[in-house]
């Protein structure tokens, strides 16, 4: 998934002025990260390969056992048969993600989210604000997820229920197609959220990460 060809410039426009606007009297920092996915998965490729190996083995013995016309019996060819069935099937997860999704655990994707979200939090410093008033919202296309990470200055503020409804909505307006829409609400109620927990905007208060959309 390219998502620089996915989301018009327009839509990028929209997000860097819903960043600014929620920044307006607030002291902390908003970052919006889309990466098409957090993994690589190769385990489904492997797992892909040996499922479809299995299959052509089964495939054989059945035309042993009941279409003995069409049997192989040759070990060799029986070999390369198995052999090639399995390295086309090692393929197949990359031209389906459908498929990719199906033989991947669920743990295994949400521990490669996890990790790639704190990874952007380093990257884009999202820490590197002065009083620790970062927030990073991540969108991970493949996985279906999204992660908030907030610095400790609104860490120990805010209750991760809050936290966890905003991810729900913004989950369910990306599930129905509203990418661009979700991520401008979920935005605006970062910023609600630091108004009503006393994270106002100072007179000496700098806008010290832009504000535009990051794309992994």
């Amino acid at each position: 998934m390219d998502l620089q060809k996915r989301f018009s410039e327009a839509d990028f426009e929209r997000i860097r002025k819903a960043v600014r606007e929620a920044e307006v009297g607030i002291s902390g920092e908003i970052v919006p990260v889309m990466v098409p996915q957090s993994g690589y998965y190769t385990i489904a490729n492997y797992k892909a390969g040996i499922i479809m190996g299995l299959l052509a083995f089964l495939a054989l013995i059945v035309f042993d056992r009941l279409l003995p016309h069409y049997a192989v019996y040759d070990p060799l060819l029986i070999f390369l048969i198995v052999v090639a069935a399995g390295l086309l099937g090692s393929l197949l997860p990359q031209f389906s993600d459908g498929l990719r999704r199906l033989l991947v655990s669920r743990l295994h994707m949400d521990h490669a989210t996890r990790q790639r979200a704190e990874n952007a939090f380093l990257e884009e410093e999202v820490f590197n604000t002065r009083h620790r008033t970062g927030i990073l919202i991540f969108i991970s296309f493949f996985e279906h997820e999204v992660i908030v990470l907030a610095d400790r200055g609104i860490s120990k503020v805010v209750e991760q229920k809050i936290w966890d409804k905003l991810v729900a909505d913004l989950t369910d307006n990306i599930r129905k197609g509203r990418v661009i829409e979700g991520l401008e609400a979920a935005i605006k109620r970062c910023g609600e959220i630091l108004l009503e927990h006393g994270f106002k905007k100072t007179s000496d208060d700098i806008n010290e990460l832009r504000d535009d959309l990051r794309i992994g």
